[in-house]
């Protein structure tokens, strides 16, 4: 796998300082052009978000909705979801075998 640095996906204060690492271009809606391939980003750390390392981030339509239906399973959701500029709503949680999973609704579906 390579990694791709695009120059519009540099980091920019408006985003938050969140910056996009890509491994394949994305398409007009900013998902992936190839299948099975994995685009992500990152955030600088600071001390007001819980569990900040590397996890899977599965995309979602309804953050809220899927939010109750982790809390229903036993999971348990840290926080509330927080806006990525130019990316989506995210939010992470704790699944019922101790893993910490995250959730994005993207802005642009």
């Amino acid at each position: 796998m390579q990694m791709c640095w695009l120059e519009d996906t540099d980091v920019r204060p408006e985003m938050g300082d969140y910056v996009l690492a890509t491994t394949t271009e994305p398409d007009e809606t900013g998902r992936p052009k190839n299948p099975g391939a994995i685009n992500g980003g990152f955030f600088p750390k600071s001390d007001d978000k819980p569990a900040q390392y590397p996890s899977v981030v599965i995309a979602v339509e309804d953050i809220k909705k899927h939010m109750k239906k982790v809390e229903k399973a036993g999971g348990k959701v840290l926080g509330e979801p927080w806006d990525i500029p130019g990316v989506g709503l995210y939010v992470a949680f704790i699944d019922t075998e101790g893993n910490r999973v995250s959730m994005l609704q993207p802005s642009r579906l």
